[in-house]
């Protein structure tokens, strides 16, 4: 006998709904992408974040057969273009690139003034990349290695001064781990921007910088700035000859720039693993990586659980030394 005759005419539609549902659960990344997907940038462009973004859309464009824009939204330390992201529709259509300030801003900009949650409003999708900081010196200083830059530091308490991209950026926030690491004290002096805070480096106006490999990286080969250390757990390629930090006597030491892809929470499971696949091979492409590689930018595919693990550590890192050293953005 037909089970669904044996139903009453309720239990049947009932059933047969249900079975339709479940025939159609698994079936969302079959068409996807079948239109514009949109790569949010929270930042200007030139930077590290859009550089990556704007390598793999190209590469997910090719691969889809569909056209993948980035879209730039800077302000408020990258709080705006957040914010924007969140709200869009769950398709895997808006796609957001991020970096360490997605979970430490939340702490920087207190009372929910940063306006998003990134752990209920976002899914990891994969890390994108990473770049070590730079501890570069102006060549002026009497500072060949960070040790000397530590005993620098304490004969001179408060009359060094290092420069950040900004209140709360990764590179202020590493270099009030150094502070608080060495037992020194130095003077942060926030810019609006790594360019501004590189040229006053250069010109003596302040003394230290953690900076993004990247955007040092010209002025160390031609030596208007001094290495002292890189803050990966290895050496950098571009860099041979620089010690870590954790190497140079401060053990554990270590504060990288990641960079990684998110999508609005509720973006289905089987969509999360259709970009998380494409956006992997865009990474492993050898032309991409050596691309990237020149920029001193390290490719690092991942699982959405591995940029989440990532993710928390970091929460658990930065908002300690967020804490102890009272920082607030502007």
């Amino acid at each position: 006998m037909n089970i669904l005759k044996s139903l009453s005419r309720t239990t049947r539609v009932a059933t047969v709904a249900l079975l339709g549902l479940n025939l159609t659960l698994p079936a969302h990344a079959d068409g996807y992408p079948n239109k514009t997907v949109t790569i949010v940038v929270p930042f200007t462009a030139g930077g590290s974040n859009d550089v990556l973004a704007r390598t793999v859309g190209q590469k997910l464009s090719e691969y889809w057969k569909q056209p993948v824009i980035v879209e730039n939204r800077p302000g408020a330390g990258g709080n705006l273009g957040t914010k924007l992201a969140a709200k869009a529709a769950p398709d895997g259509y808006t796609l957001l690139v991020v970096a360490n300030n997605f979970v430490t801003n939340p702490y920087l900009y207190p009372d929910g003034r940063a306006g998003y949650d990134p752990v209920k409003e976002f899914v990891p999708v994969t890390q994108l990349g990473r770049v070590p900081f730079v501890l570069v010196v102006n060549p002026g200083l009497a500072a060949k290695s960070p040790q000397e830059l530590v005993a620098l530091a304490k004969a001179q308490p408060g009359k060094l001064s290092y420069g950040s991209a900004g209140v709360g950026t990764p590179h202020h926030l590493t270099g009030e781990l150094f502070k608080s690491t060495a037992g020194i004290d130095m003077v942060h002096i926030p810019y609006k921007g790594a360019l501004p805070v590189v040229t006053d480096l250069i010109g003596g106006q302040i003394q230290v910088l953690f900076g993004v490999a990247n955007s040092v990286l010209p002025h160390i080969k031609s030596g208007s700035l001094r290495a002292l250390a890189v803050t990966g757990d290895r050496p950098a390629p571009y860099l041979p000859d620089v010690p870590t930090m954790a190497s140079s006597g401060f053990k554990g030491f270590k504060s990288e720039v990641w960079i990684g892809l998110v999508a609005p929470a509720g973006t289905p499971s089987d969509v999360v693993a259709k970009i998380e696949e494409a956006a992997g091979r865009a990474l492993r492409d050898p032309g991409v990586k050596a691309s990237l590689d020149a920029q001193g930018l390290e490719p690092t595919p991942s699982t959405p659980a591995a940029l989440k693990a990532l993710m928390n550590e970091d929460m658990a890192k930065w908002s300690k030394i967020i804490k102890e050293t009272g920082t607030r953005a502007e």
